[in-house]
């Protein structure tokens, strides 16, 4: 059993695609529809034209009678020869037939003039003999033909007749009535037509998109980039495809960011680990003090980058797993970044780099984690000497609001491209390729800055330098 649904399900009869689902749904609904709107119109038409030719022919069986009694009760006329007068003069033999019945329940005159001979099949008289009114209908078939009878009794005993009866063939409305469902027919069949149409519009307009939306996230899922689908309208579709695209702008922009990274941060691993392997090796082979010395502050310093290195990785990690987590307290902000300053006066002076802070006369009292913000200054303070040639300036400037704290950093340094600025915060992100770094210190900076309810603003001018702007709330007293 199992061997026979297979090949069913490689072939595709398995299951259907949504065209074919919606198709076959929306005209099983319209057919039903349909259906029921002709049964609907077949039976109202119906009993509107047999009510209509019952109640006309009802009303020449009640006028009949009306006349039949009014000459019962004159005495001087032969009331059996105006019965046959009234037969055989009958003025609308065109539309029905009138004949008369005797005493024993047979047909006795017509007026059509044919035999009375044949028997005939006539329930309404049945009926007209147990109404109490004296009259009964009778609709239905005889012989090939749908006919309308009715009888009604003649009220004088001293006759040879007992009733007349009345018949109408049903032809002619059967024929209208065939008519009018051939066209109802027409149209639906029409209007199944037309739903069709616009179903195939409708599914080719939202299954040809879906098709290109479906090739194209498959390329995605392998790695192909470089696809975009043409957005041609603003609908969901179209809003789709957007959100589509925008995500494969966003994966291929990660993805050569990862690239980016995992060259920066080989190359950033090469560097130390070379120097560190090569001093190593030259201490291994004997040295004298001087070279000891040099060799050993060598070691030292690239070990402080790796360690930095790992520490920004991990810090990303972090951020990543929702684990970034600090310990809040009541801080002097400008204690922490007098502390940071501290550490890079030696070497800006090394470097011949003028680093100027004027030293404020207030204390700004913040909520925040010390060692995360003098994290933050010193990563900022450490970009404005890295990216300042010699000769230039880093100036260093602490103002405080009633409200917030606002410290700037700015260098005249060689600043950042327009088309690089508004990216200098995402992770992995080198605006200068040529300094060493993991392009993760100013995107953690940030993380740390926003989580304290702050804002951390770059400015930069290509060729004159970049102002790094942070802004804390101070503590409410």
């Amino acid at each position: 059993m199992e061997n026979d649904i297979k090949p069913l399900k490689h072939r595709g009869l398995g299951r259907r695609s949504i065209s074919v689902r919606w198709m076959v749904n929306t005209l099983s609904v319209a057919a039903v529809l349909l259906i029921i709107a002709n049964i609907c119109v077949y039976y109202f038409t119906k009993r509107y034209y047999y009510g209509s030719a019952e109640s006309y022919v009802v009303s020449e069986a009640y006028a009949s009678q009306t006349i039949l009694s009014r000459l019962y009760e004159d005495l001087s006329v032969n009331f059996s020869s105006e019965v046959r007068n009234i037969v055989e003069s009958f003025d609308k033999k065109e539309q029905m037939e009138l004949m008369s019945i005797n005493k024993d329940g047979e047909v006795a005159l017509s007026s059509s003039g044919f035999s009375t001979d044949r028997e005939y099949f006539m329930p309404d008289y049945e009926r007209a003999l147990q109404d109490e009114n004296g009259l009964g209908v009778y609709l239905g078939r005889d012989g090939g033909d749908n006919i309308l009878a009715v009888t009604t009794i003649i009220e004088n005993s001293g006759s040879n007749y007992s009733a007349l009866r009345f018949v109408t063939s049903l032809k002619m409305i059967d024929n209208q009535i065939s008519g009018i469902m051939f066209t109802t027919l027409l149209l639906s069949a029409f209007i199944l037509l037309i739903v069709a149409l616009v179903g195939v519009y409708f599914v080719k307009s939202i299954c040809v998109p879906l098709a290109k939306i479906g090739g194209t996230a498959k390329k995605l899922a392998k790695g192909d980039f470089s696809e975009r689908i043409a957005v041609t309208s603003s609908d969901e579709i179209g809003q789709l495809s957007k959100a589509l695209n925008e995500m494969a702008d966003e994966i291929k922009n990660s993805e050569q960011i990862k690239n980016d990274f995992i060259s920066s941060v080989s190359h950033e691993l090469r560097t130390p680990l070379t120097a560190i392997k090569g001093w190593s090796e030259t201490l291994e082979g004997g040295y004298d003090p001087e070279t000891f010395r040099k060799g050993m502050k060598v070691i030292t310093g690239e070990t402080k980058r790796l360690e930095q290195m790992v520490e920004d990785l991990l810090d990303f990690s972090r951020i990543q797993s929702g684990h970034f987590s600090m310990q809040f307290t009541t801080i002097d902000v400008i204690a922490e970044l007098e502390d940071a300053l501290l550490i890079y006066n030696d070497k800006a002076k090394k470097e011949n780099i003028l680093l100027s802070y004027n030293e404020p006369e207030f204390m700004c009292a913040v909520e925040g984690d010390k060692n995360r913000l003098r994290q933050v200054f010193i990563n900022i303070i450490d970009n404005a000497l890295k990216y300042t040639e010699p000769g230039g300036s880093v100036e260093v400037v602490a103002e405080k609001s009633d409200s917030a704290v606002t410290i700037s950093v700015s260098d005249t340094g060689a600043g950042i491209a327009p088309e690089d600025l508004p990216k200098v915060k995402q992770k992995f992100f080198k605006a200068n390729k040529t300094k060493h770094g993991s392009g993760i210190g100013l995107a953690v900076a940030d993380e740390i800055i926003t989580l304290h309810g702050g804002t951390l603003d770059i400015q930069s001018e290509l060729g004159k330098g970049t102002t790094v702007t942070i802004i804390l709330p101070l503590k409410n007293n």
